[in-house]
């Protein structure tokens, strides 16, 4: 009899699948909300959903206000999971156990992670799960310095884990209240460590461990210079074009909070329904973008905005694609332009599918504006909003969960557990004359 496997890829999605449930069941828990709450099945399942793809948009007003410590320890759990990765966290756990990592495990984890090959892939997990509490443990520090001044000891240490959980990896989730970190708009030690656990968790852990083992610049790999430069580029754009766009509405500090912020992370010194049109725009261009790969952060990824970038660039000179005399292969372009081919038709469908069910809510005065926004932050792992996440029906709500659930995977991981040949490229030696197709 033949024997049944399950693709990697598949293990992933019902992996991510069967850790929201359980998250659902443990938040729906009496003691897991506060005395005088209700929360919905619905909501609870938005809520673990939203942790566990580290997006942070909420039908929930105040999470802080609806959870008790228990839920609220549940949420960041989940956020841990889903930022770092569900099978890394599980191969973690069989190794402090002494089991045996097999093959099957390593390749699945090469999935997950977007690896070339499954060599050193158990010495990669020890080194990312050390590094990222080593990391967190920095933040917790400096955020309980800020938090201590406004909160009881056990209060200021509690908020201060949880907020450094939620920016390292990039959720954006805060029990602080519903305006986000409005009321630390000018703390400039809040927004410094909340920032560097963004930028940190945002570049991965690849490019982490790159720099701090060659140092120098002309030493790194072309994938942590281009991680590097993207992101820097990116980050000082975002802050002048947010400062000039809205001059006198927000600071230079919130405008480069809000630049860091805004491509994955979902945090908010700012309120965004007041930002201007422009802003607006570029907001939901960053969100698209996202984090960098192997990182904490959804969206499309740095490394393929460059890619798409400077391939067209080049065909547009009519030169190859290369850089520091590499030239960059045809699949890594190809799965660049069909990444974000896919994620542009995904966004298109759900913003459609949303706008037909919310033709007639009256909290949605600016439906095109806040619906794309919605879609884009959903798909993009962000978390921001203009206000509207907890006004959508029952039905745009799963649409919206979808999304993040989609968004956080990957739309080539989810399209890919389709692919019959996973694992096994179809190698032929018949060569095909090619077909001329009329382009523009």
């Amino acid at each position: 009899m033949k024997k049944f496997h399950l693709s990697p890829l598949i293990i992933i999605v019902l992996s991510f699948l069967a850790i929201i449930v359980i998250g659902t069941l443990l938040l729906k828990l009496p003691f897991a909300i506060k005395e005088g709450q209700t929360v919905s099945w619905v909501d609870a399942f938005f809520t673990a959903t939203s942790s566990i793809c580290v997006t942070g948009l909420s039908t929930l007003p105040n999470i802080g206000a609806t959870f008790s410590v228990f839920g609220i320890i549940v949420i960041a759990i989940l956020i841990h999971i889903g930022g770092l990765g569900i099978v890394t966290i599980a191969i973690y756990i069989l190794m402090i156990l002494g089991i045996r990592i097999g093959v099957m495990e390593r390749y699945v984890l090469k999935e997950a992670m977007n690896q070339p090959s499954i060599k050193g892939m158990v010495k990669l997990v020890k080194k990312i799960i050390l590094t990222s509490f080593a990391i967190e443990l920095i933040g917790l520090i400096l955020n309980f310095i800020v938090f201590i001044q406004d909160f009881t000891f056990w209060n200021a240490l509690g908020h201060s884990a949880f907020h450094t959980i939620s920016s390292f990896n990039n959720a954006g989730f805060d029990i602080l209240g519903s305006t986000s970190l409005m009321a630390y708009s000018d703390n400039i030690l809040l927004n410094i460590s909340t920032m560097l656990m963004i930028i940190l968790g945002g570049i991965g852990f690849i490019v982490i461990f790159d720099i701090a083992k060659k140092k120098k610049w002309h030493d790194l790999t072309i994938y942590t210079r281009v991680v590097i430069k993207i992101s820097a580029f990116l980050i000082l754009f975002g802050t002048l074009f947010l400062k000039f766009t809205n001059y006198d509405s927000i600071t230079w500090l919130q405008a480069i909070f809000q630049s860091v912020t805004t491509r994955t992370a979902g945090f908010s010194t700012t309120d965004i329904g007041s930002l201007s049109i422009p802003s607006l725009a570029l907001i939901m261009g960053f969100m698209f973008v996202g984090a960098s790969p192997n990182s904490t952060g959804g969206g499309i990824k740095t490394t393929t905005f460059y890619t798409m970038f400077f391939s067209t660039f080049s065909f547009l000179r009519g030169k190859p694609p290369v850089i520091k005399q590499k030239r960059i292969d045809d699949e890594t372009r190809l799965k660049a332009f069909t990444l974000a081919g896919l994620a542009v038709s995904m966004i298109f469908i759900v913003f459609i599918t949303l706008a037909s069910i919310e033709s007639n809510n009256p909290a949605i005065t600016n439906p095109f504006t806040q619906l794309l926004f919605e879609t884009m932050s959903a798909f993009g792992t962000v978390g921001l909003s203009m206000g509207i996440t907890s006004s959508l029906s029952i039905a745009s709500k799963w649409v919206v969960m979808i999304m993040m659930f989609v968004g956080r995977l990957g739309p080539i991981t989810i399209f890919g557990i389709f692919n019959k040949n996973w694992g096994h490229p179809n190698v032929s030696n018949v060569e095909y004359s090619p077909a001329k197709i009329l382009i523009g």
